[in-house]
């Protein structure tokens, strides 16, 4: 839930969601456009001025200035005459000899006894004083030109015996009679239009700004680091076919495969640099990989992380350790008849089930067949004793461990590794998610070495940029001009090899 929101952090929400909010202020548009164009009936207006004239006091050297004062006066109290009831009923008498039924049923409300009703001739009209003057202005508005008109014309002639019944003093005068418009004065389509896409852009701008106010799901890499007090060992862009395969464990795209963007290796590079530190003040460097539930990336991200430290010259050796949905093996393409389930069961020796130089500088133990005590076989001392004896072989052992939140296993590594490695998910793990990680690493009495914020939507790969198949390069204005940037050993093959 974001409490506060800065400048740019409200144009960087406007603009992540530019298309939606183009879309629906189009739709408003178009909305307001139809219903004017097609389903609103076209209004006539009509207007005439009646000016009021006090005679109270009038003499043949009185000031002209005092009777225009006298009339200001009146102006108030005719107004109210004229929407009395009784003055709508005049009109309405005149109304019903001047058209025909069907007409006047389009325009007004027609009661039991088929009289007009004083009401419906009331809603028609606009009565105002003009400022400054002892002038009424009467404004009409109806579905037929001809009867707005008349409605005019008919309250100026029945208004003055009304007006002199009511006040008994002054009087009410026109100079000229109200005139038949045939130009429709609504609905405006072009003015409802415009009410319309401004409707349908604040609505939907609204609704983007409640929605991420009460979001509740990680989507800041600061925010996360400050909250927990713990690094943030990188972040890695979405990535992959996201349209076809929601999950990130279901891409398994690798930063050895020709496709991998830049961006996305220079990512895992990082992220290695940033390891290195963490376990730099560790004396075994095993360390596990997990995340607070399924489909958050942690297992894509364990292998690209291996091969990344791989690629450094280090020896690696990548545990599949999530031996209920084990997912290495599909990764690397390798044989999962045996492995960690059958080494800590003592079926083979650990060196059976590890699968030499699957990419240089990096042995895989896949998870092998599903036994009925995954969390059993890592809490065994059977599994500390083979990580123990597996140490002194590789520079780096990496676990990949099941979701935290879901299953205790990865907590049962507790003793046999460094620390742990939390794969957050861009947009899905939530903070309640991240205070659940917490209370169970307490609670084992392990160490959580930082976050790695998987699947970041953002439009923009940092400095980096695709050029075309396979190949990558800087974009212009960082300071390289063209020619391609140094591949580590691995890349290198791969592309000699696409190439052959």
């Amino acid at each position: 839930m974001n409490q506060s929101y800065s400048i740019k952090d409200i144009i960087r929400l406007l603009l992540s969601h530019i298309w939606l909010i183009i879309v629906i202020t189009v739709l408003g548009a178009g909305a307001a456009f139809g219903i004017s164009k097609f389903l609103l009936p076209l209004q006539y207006s009509s207007h005439i001025t009646m000016y009021v004239q006090s005679y109270t006091g009038i003499t043949e050297n009185a000031n002209s200035a005092n009777n225009i004062s006298n009339s200001k006066q009146l102006v108030n109290t005719y107004m109210e005459v004229l929407k009395d009831d009784a003055v709508m009923n005049a009109v309405a008498e005149k109304l019903s000899k001047q058209f025909e039924e069907n007409v006047l049923s389009q325009n007004f409300t027609i009661n039991d006894s088929g009289k007009i009703t004083p009401a419906s001739i009331r809603s028609c009209l606009a009565i105002s004083s003009v400022t400054d003057t002892s002038a009424v202005k009467v404004n009409a508005t109806a579905k037929n030109a001809e009867v707005a008109a008349a409605i005019c014309n008919d309250l100026t002639q029945v208004a003055p015996q009304y007006v002199e019944e009511a006040v008994g003093v002054g009087s009410i005068n026109t100079i000229d009679t109200a005139k038949v418009y045939n130009t429709p004065v609504a609905p405006n389509t072009m003015k409802n239009t415009m009410i319309g896409a401004i409707a349908g852009f604040m609505l939907i701008v609204l609704i983007i700004f409640l929605i991420d106010f009460f979001d509740n799901t990680i989507k800041d890499t600061d925010a996360l680091g400050k909250k927990y007090n713990k690094a943030i060992i990188g972040d890695i862009q979405a990535f992959g076919d996201s349209k076809k395969k929601r999950d990130a464990d279901d891409v398994h795209l690798k930063l050895t495969d020709k496709d991998a963007p830049f961006h996305i290796i220079e990512s895992y590079k990082s992220i290695r640099t940033n390891l290195s530190f963490a376990l730099s003040t560790v004396e075994k460097k095993v360390f596990a990989v997990s995340s607070a539930n399924p489909g958050e990336g942690k297992s894509t991200t364990s292998a690209n992380i291996a091969i990344a430290i791989a690629q450094s010259g280090s020896h690696v050796l990548l545990i599949d350790a999530d031996m209920r949905k084990s997912v290495q093996h599909k990764i690397f393409e390798l044989v999962n008849k045996k492995g960690l389930s059958t080494a800590v069961s003592k079926m083979h020796t650990p060196d059976e089930c590890i699968q030499k130089n699957v990419m240089e500088n990096l042995d895989v133990m896949t998870a092998g067949p599903i036994p009925p005590n995954p969390s059993e076989l890592l809490a065994s001392d059977t599994m500390e004793q083979m990580l123990h004896a597996l140490s002194e072989k590789y520079d780096v052992i990496l676990i990949d461990t099941p979701p935290i939140n879901v299953v205790t296993d990865a907590m049962e590594l507790a003793k046999s590794v460094s620390g742990i490695v939390l794969v957050v998910r861009y947009g899905r793990t939530t903070d309640e998610d991240v205070d659940n990680v917490f209370d169970r690493v307490k609670l084992a009495n392990t160490s959580l070495l930082g976050f790695i914020l998987n699947g970041v939507k953002s439009k923009h790969a940092g400095y980096y940029s695709k050029y075309g198949k396979g190949k990558y390069y800087y974009k212009k204005g960082y300071g390289y001009y063209g020619a391609k940037p140094e591949l580590d050993t691995v890349e290198a093959k791969a592309e000699t090899q696409g190439k052959e």
